[in-house]
Order: structure tokens, then C-alpha cells, then sequence
């Protein structure tokens, strides 16, 4: 198959999706609804530890969210994997079509989707916890790096962190000697220790939507730059780098 045709008939994405112009609204709306997903479970779990408010008697700690957006995605790769490949995030989408495993025509639709789920996340977020705090106090839970952290510490951090997400993902979406019952596992994981890693520096975006969505509803866009470039580039590395060593070859036809 030729790139051309590659474009316009789609071909197979993560989890077993198939990407076509027959599927790409159908697609378009499960990336939608899987970015806020993520992004809502995460943000809000985020601002209730920013704002010390109890569930249970106790206040949620760091620790809950790493977890909760580790977990948050866990369930959207399991819900709506199989239907547009579950990537809730441009740095997947944009390794993905490095790697030619993705038809750049429908980048935008994914991207598009992905930023507009995550806005929604945010404005959800802000209704949940109401008042000023929210916005004001917590900022959505929106991503900056900490006192301190210079500019080019916390690029590397982001690249670093989102390279392993986007690797460990091609390992186990694109890869059919990997065990598909762990894929969801595996990358919600991975995601979990990326936050548990790059949270005291930077947040731990890993992801630009789920740092744009915040940050647009906060009105707040201190640094966002970091937080699209970083996970971009370490998106495509990580995709690049399994692609071109460890995938997969195809026989001959």
C-alpha cells in the first residue's frame, strides 16, 4: 500500500482500531470523551488535594493523583481502545504518524478532539468544586513548573516523561507478540509514574491537552509552550525509537 492510499483508506491503530474515513467521526467522538475522561478524573482529584478537601475523613495527597490519572486511563484504554485506538493525547497521535502508523490527514480530527475534551474536563472540574478556588486558588489543577525550575529543566523533564508513555505504548498497542489484556494496564501504569516522577518538577503534563485545557479555563498560559513542545518531541522520540529497533517486521506478502 502507498502512501496515498495509506491516507485514505486509514489501516489498523492501537488496541486493534481500525482508522478510517467510514470511522473517523465515530473516532473523532470516542478521542473527545476519552481526553475528558482522563483529564476530568484527573484535574478533579488534583484540585480537591490543592484545596485540602476531604473524601472520607481525609484529604487526597499527591500520591491520589498520580493514581487517579493513571487509573482514569487504564479505563479509557479498555472503554474506547478498540474504537479510535484510545490516544487522549496529541504526543500519541503526533508519534503515532511519525511512524507512518497513523494517517496525518486525521491528525486534526484527533487533536481537535483531544483539546476539546479537555476544556470540557476543565470547565467539568470548575462546576464540580464551584467558587473561586477552583479557578483561582487551584488553577484547574493546570500544569507550571515548580519554584525554582528553570525552563530547560522542565522541557527535558517533559520529554523524558512522555518519551517513556509513547514508548511503552507502541510496545503494547502496536505489537501483536505483547499481550493485549495488559496493554490498558501497562500504559495507565506508565502514566502513573510519569506523574509520580514529573510532578514535583512540572505537574507531570505528559500530555499538551491536558495541560491546554486548564490552563485556557484558568486563563492562565504561563508557560504552555513547555507543555506542548516537551511532550511532542518526547512523544515522537519514544514512538521513533521503537518503530526503528524493536517493532515488529513484517514478512514478505
Amino acid at each position: 500500500m502507498d502512501e496515498k492510499e495509506r491516507e485514505t483508506s486509514g489501516g489498523g491503530g492501537l488496541y486493534g482500531s481500525q482508522i478510517d474515513a467510514s470511522h473517523i467521526v465515530g473516532a473523532a467522538i470516542a478521542e473527545l470523551v476519552g481526553t475528558f475522561v482522563l483529564v476530568f478524573g484527573g484535574t478533579a482529584v488534583a484540585v480537591g488535594a490543592i484545596l485540602a478537601r476531604p473524601t472520607a475523613g481525609a484529604a487526597y495527597d499527591s500520591l491520589a493523583v498520580a493514581l487517579a490519572f493513571g487509573l482514569a486511563l487504564v479505563a479509557v484504554v479498555a472503554a474506547v481502545g478498540h474504537v479510535s485506538g484510545a490516544h487522549v493525547n496529541p504526543a500519541v497521535t503526533l508519534g503515532m504518524a511519525a511512524t507512518g502508523k497513523f494517517p496525518w490527514n486525521y491528525v486534526p480530527h484527533y487533536v481537535g478532539a483531544q483539546l476539546v475534551g479537555a476544556v470540557l474536563a476543565a470547565l467539568a472540574t470548575w462546576v464540580t468544586f464551584g467558587g473561586a478556588g477552583a479557578r483561582g486558588e487551584a488553577k484547574l489543577a493546570a500544569t507550571y513548573p515548580a519554584q525554582g525550575v528553570g525552563d530547560l529543566q522542565a522541557l527535558v523533564v517533559e520529554i523524558l516523561i512522555t518519551f517513556i508513555l509513547v514508548f511503552v505504548v507502541m510496545a503494547v498497542a502496536t505489537n501483536e507478540r505483547a499481550p493485549a489484556a495488559i496493554a490498558p494496564t501497562a500504559v495507565g501504569f506508565t502514566l502513573a509514574v510519569g506523574v509520580f516522577i514529573a510532578g514535583p518538577v512540572t505537574g507531570g503534563s505528559v500530555n499538551p491537552a491536558r495541560s491546554l485545557g486548564p490552563m485556557l479555563v484558568a486563563g492562565d498560559l504561563t508557560s504552555v509552550w513547555l507543555y506542548i513542545l516537551g511532550p511532542v518531541i518526547g512523544g515522537v522520540l519514544g514512538a521513533l525509537l521503537y518503530d526503528r529497533t524493536m517493532a515488529q517486521t513484517e514478512g514478505p506478502a
